[in-house]
């Protein structure tokens, strides 16, 4: 791996640390109904075009640490084809910041690519 590979997977890195809490509140704040861990992965992978390129493990420390912050409930449930599952719902709290949040990717994004526009890359 040369080190401009190693400087691209740092950068990755830690931009998607908190692109991934935000994606995670998005997705539960658009539910119809409480989801597991394997169903946001899917819905994630479908529609967030590899916001967690392909680490599903990465998941669920996230969902930890957003209900950990009242962001989310969780509650878990038999399951008759496995283990038993955790199901997760945003919470008024959790809807409160993907509204800020949101807000605030947005404006970062539009200041980046107002800054990006000049390049020829």
């Amino acid at each position: 791996m040369t080190e401009l590979d190693s400087q691209l997977r740092k950068f990755q890195k830690e931009l998607s640390a908190g692109t991934v809490s935000l994606a995670l509140l998005a997705v539960l704040g658009s539910a119809r109904e409480p989801m597991y861990g394997y169903q946001i992965a899917k819905r994630l992978e479908r529609e967030g075009e590899g916001v967690l390129s392909g680490k599903q493990s990465a998941l669920y420390p996230v969902l930890r640490n957003l209900g950990a912050a009242g962001l989310l409930d969780s509650h878990v449930e038999p399951s008759v084809t496995g283990p038993p599952r955790r199901y997760y719902t945003i919470t008024d709290t959790g809807q409160a910041a993907l509204r800020e949040w949101t807000a605030a990717w947005r404006a970062t994004r539009d200041s980046v690519d107002s800054v990006l526009q000049g390049l020829n890359a």
